[in-house]
């Protein structure tokens, strides 16, 4: 199985969690990958049986919480039929960020499997919990 995470990322918390998700894939032997929404790399999405994208939170706390960086998630690729998983990066709350991201990615073509909101002060916990889930929902399928 291949996975390849792409994310969009301002301070660095997500394009950790982003590396954080590839490692624990990489433990459960899985090849993995990560690229930044700016520099999509086309073969490993090509190749993936799984696409894992991220984005960080933004808004006012606990009022306008979106997902960031919508246009670069609308400039990507179209990715019809891949299993996608989301997952948020967020300080406080993420509010209704993953239902949000969920639709723009959904709009790109991704079959959406489930999603993951990140603590920003909780990124290799948060990185295992979701590839962990991944990796228990793929094995029924």
């Amino acid at each position: 199985m291949r996975a390849a995470v792409i994310y969009e990322s301002k301070t660095g918390n997500t394009a950790r969690a982003a590396q954080a998700i590839v490692e624990a894939f990489q433990a459960h032997g899985v090849e993995a990958s990560a690229s930044p929404t700016t520099q999509v790399d086309l073969q490993a999405v090509s190749e993936a049986d799984l696409l894992v994208i991220g984005t960080w939170t933004h808004g006012l706390f606990f009022f306008g919480m979106g997902p960031a960086g919508e246009m670069n998630f609308l400039k990507m690729p179209v990715i019809d039929g891949k299993k996608t998983a989301i997952f948020c990066t967020y300080a406080k709350n993420p509010g209704t960020t993953l239902s949000k991201f969920e639709k723009i990615i959904s709009r790109r073509g991704g079959d959406v499997i489930g999603g993951y909101a990140i603590k920003r002060t909780e990124i290799r916990d948060g990185a295992e919990e979701l590839v962990g889930r991944l990796m228990g929902a793929l094995d029924k399928a």
